[in-house]
């Protein structure tokens, strides 16, 4: 599920841009659905984890699997609770204008620049994770 939705959103949120002519709406509609996909995204990670600790032990910590799920929940975490933060400061200073065509405009577009990088890295991530983990009997 949340392999599966990180690439759901990440298409929709491209498509919602298509859709819906206010950019500010579509913003704040893929925002929604990106913040949905992360409290997935750590429930899921924290939950995986957890397992593989109760079912491999401390051995588990050995298996680069294990890395894997905490880089991505790493990365959820830095991207909901760093950068997102980042971006709602810079749209509510921005006010009563858009943030795009504000001064804070590049800023703006560096950030989401690098929360769509990390996103990206996630997707893969998981992909690879979705290939392999039915292979983990052993760490």
């Amino acid at each position: 599920m949340w392999v599966g939705g990180l690439w759901v959103t990440g298409f929709s949120a491209n498509s919602i841009f298509s859709v819906v002519v206010d950019r500010s709406l579509a913003g704040d509609i893929a925002g929604r659905l990106f913040t949905t996909i992360s409290y997935i995204g750590i429930a899921s990670a924290i939950y995986l984890l957890a397992y593989c600790l109760y079912t491999h032990g401390h051995k588990v910590l050995k298996h680069w699997l294990w890395w894997l799920l905490v880089a991505m929940l790493a990365l959820i975490l830095v991207g909901q609770f760093g950068i997102q933060p980042r971006l709602a400061q810079l749209r509510e200073i921005a006010l009563p204008n858009e943030v795009m065509q504000s001064q804070y405009a590049k800023q703006f577009a560096a950030w989401h620049g690098v929360a769509g990088v990390l996103y990206l890295i996630e997707c893969l991530l998981g992909l690879l994770l979705v290939v392999k983990i039915p292979s983990w009997s052993q760490p």
